[in-house]
């Protein structure tokens, strides 16, 4: 048997295995006598099947699987002893590739496309420039976050009058000619958040009414058209909304309002965990500080997604065997079409140059990851989960338990890991850069937030 690899350029390879009878014969004929001893023949017993008619039936069969078996070894092997690095898996060569005649030959020939990985090395310096940035927080995004947090730790209670903080909820009732429509819309527990009505002359409407007061409305104005509010308040699909311009009575039942929670201990003990805080001042101070800090993460994943950006930018040179990276893309992505490959391709690409990259700054920089640091990460993403559902103070026990369940999971585990080695690598490539670090407002960063979004 002979395998042999032939360099076509730099991200191209035919892979050749030519296989000849003696390189089958034994293991055909071992195939042969198993299939002989289990054989079932009117006439012979169990096992007593002449192994030359049994070659007759199932010959050609047992020869290209034991073909197959060798093909399969010795690709694999070759290129792994070889230490060659191949993209996707190879694929059979539409060109170079004999047609095969189990019948007839006894010499076969297996020919593959070999997608290579091509080299990549960026290199950055202090010529290399990202812009960066620091927001300001200022007294207004504190008094707005502690508005927020307010409501979102505030109770729902009943109200005698609507007002823009409320929420209406009753009996509507599509009309036609100021009367109840037959075979119009009915629902008995129609909810509506007076804060979302995007039309004035309705919003109006509204305000200052009782429980058990009926209105008239229009739902259509109220929205402004906006489908997805209006199919869900009227429990209709999205496509029947723009036929949907009735008016409706609103026997409002119940009035609610959100009342935030007061500003006391409590308050502060449920932010920021019990006796973080002792009064008003020092919560806005820590308020201040926990703003600062969630910019200051989010400005950080921003230079990092920039950084890794620009480090694939500077791989416009780098090609890749495009044609044999698409064909297994559709087989093995199970794509519907070559053109929905043609269209994934790019992403696929440079999804293949990050990885790459990536590697090649772990690899030179002998960037380590152990245990202990896996076990940090598990430990913050649990913290993190608790203080979601407002749980701060949870004993140090309890947090062991849920992170080793966590840790359970290997995949949890790779994720980890593979987030540890991203950021060692980030933070090696940010020294090596220059950052232009700006001064800007909350609402100039959001701004380019979106933008980039």
């Amino acid at each position: 048997m002979n395998v042999s690899l032939k360099k076509i350029n730099e991200v191209y390879a035919i892979l050749k295995i030519e296989i000849e009878k003696n390189d089958y014969t034994e293991p055909l004929n071992k195939s042969l006598r198993k299939l002989r001893q289990k054989a079932q023949m009117p006439g012979f017993r169990q096992g007593m099947v002449p192994l030359g008619l049994v070659k007759k039936i199932y010959g050609k069969q047992a020869l290209a699987e034991e073909i197959n078996k060798l093909v399969s070894e010795n690709l694999f092997s070759y290129l792994r002893d070889n230490k060659v690095a191949v993209l996707g898996e190879p694929m059979s060569n539409e060109t170079e590739q004999k047609e095969i005649d189990f019948d007839t030959d006894e010499n076969f020939e297996f020919c593959y496309d070999i997608a290579l990985r091509p080299t990549i090395d960026v290199r950055l310096s202090k010529e290399d420039v990202l812009k960066s940035y620091r927001v300001i927080v200022d007294d207004k995004a504190v008094d707005e976050q502690i508005e927020r947090y307010r409501k979102q730790m505030g109770t729902l209670e009943n109200v005698d009058k609507a007002n823009l903080e409320c929420a209406v909820k009753g009996k509507i009732i599509e009309l036609e000619d100021e009367a109840p429509k037959v075979d119009g819309i009915v629902r008995e527990d129609a909810i509506l958040l007076l804060s979302c009505i995007k039309g004035k002359m309705e919003l109006k409407k509204f305000i200052g009414v009782n429980a058990g007061t009926s209105i008239i409305f229009n739902p259509y104005k109220a929205n402004k058209g906006a489908k997805t509010e209006i199919a869900s308040f009227l429990s209709i699909d999205k496509e029947e909304v723009k036929n949907m311009k009735s008016n409706f009575s609103f026997e409002i039942k119940e009035i609610t309002q959100l009342i935030p929670a007061e500003l006391n201990q409590d308050f502060y003990d449920r932010v920021f965990g019990k006796e973080a805080v002792k009064d008003e001042a020092d919560f806005r101070l820590k308020m201040k500080e926990f703003l600062s800090d969630q910019f200051a993460r989010n400005i950080e994943a921003l230079l990092k997604k920039n950084l890794f950006n620009m480090l694939i930018d500077k791989t416009v040179d780098v090609v890749f065997a495009e044609n044999i990276l698409k064909r297994w893309m559709l087989i093995s992505y199970k794509k519907s079409s070559i053109e929905e490959v043609d269209n994934d391709f790019p992403a696929f690409i440079r999804d293949l140059k990050y990885y790459f990259i990536k590697e090649k700054i772990i690899e030179e920089n002998d960037i380590k990851v152990d245990d202990s640091e896996v076990h940090a990460v598990a430990k913050m993403t649990v913290e993190s989960q608790f203080a979601h559902y407002g749980m701060r103070d949870v004993a140090e026990e309890e947090l062991e338990k849920y992170i080793n369940n966590l840790l359970k999971n290997q995949k949890n585990v790779d994720d980890f890991t593979e987030r540890l080695f991203e950021e060692k690598a980030y933070l090696v490539m940010k020294e090596k850069i220059t950052i232009d670090e700006q001064e800007i407002p909350i609402e100039e960063f959001n701004k380019i937030v979106e933008r980039i979004n």
